[in-house]
């Protein structure tokens, strides 16, 4: 595969922007170690894609056919390309993440589900058209772990109703917990396998308490990592997706 064209899979710019930064003697390329790396000014020159780490303008990148991230979301941000009160959450990730081309056209990576302005934590992104559709799909219930500060002290009755079942104002069927702990008195866990729109506000509201924060600390088997802190990114792995359906 040729240097601009690697590059203009990754959201470098059109392949004409992209040929111009290995001209320039902007790109450096190692197939194994960084320390190996050497400036490439060969727009047209051939390299095996899969497994290429590259530098363009002293930032390192490894190829990636398809994108899979994770964000620490922060709160007071939108998961909205066009946000109306907030930042967007995609002001947060480097351009070429924003601008990777699908099918001709910048699509750049989309957030899989959306999380409130106020909520914070785990939220994927990725472009991969098919792997959003499979973890949107309601057949698909991958579990989803909530760490909710509540109002009130916690009593074993909210935690036994949230997992018996409450109802909610647009569904007289009830909707159940996939499993709830009181951690402490005002700290809830709550495992949902659906996403209905502000889910974990109303289901505790139902109960007679109030959410005053709300993150989402794992999705499947994948956790948010301590050390990735609010507004901060990451690849994920291939074992990272694994976990995800596990």
């Amino acid at each position: 595969m040729q240097l601009q064209d690697i590059l203009y899979s990754q959201g470098f710019g059109t392949r004409r922007v992209c040929a111009g930064l290995i001209q320039q003697g902007l790109v450096q390329v190692y197939p194994s170690e960084p320390a190996s790396a050497t400036v490439c000014t060969e727009s047209n020159a051939e390299f095996v894609a899969e497994g290429l780490r590259f530098r363009v303008q002293g930032v390192d990148w490894p190829y990636q056919e398809k994108a899979y991230l994770m964000l620490n979301k922060p709160a007071a941000t939108e998961c909205s390309q066009k946000p109306s009160t907030y930042p967007s959450i995609y002001t947060l990730l480097p351009s070429p993440l924003r601008l990777r081309p699908q099918k001709g056209a910048v699509q750049g990576v989309q957030a899989v589900g959306r999380l409130d302005q106020d909520t914070t934590g785990l939220l994927l992104l990725t472009d991969d058209g098919k792997f959003i559709h499979r973890m949107s799909s309601p057949r698909h219930h991958v579990p989803k772990v909530y760490e909710v500060t509540v109002k009130h002290p916690l009593s074993d009755a909210q935690v036994a109703k949230l997992l018996a079942g409450v109802v909610l104002d647009d569904d007289p069927k009830p909707v159940r917990a996939a499993a709830c702990e009181a951690v402490s008195e005002y700290h809830l866990r709550l495992t949902l396998t659906e996403g209905k729109y502000h889910q974990v506000k109303r289901m505790v509201a139902a109960v007679s308490n109030r959410v005053e924060a709300l993150q989402r600390s794992q999705i499947g088997g994948l956790c948010l990592p301590d050390d990735l802190a609010p507004g901060q990114w990451c690849w994920l792995s291939s074992s990272d997706l694994a976990r995800i359906a596990a």
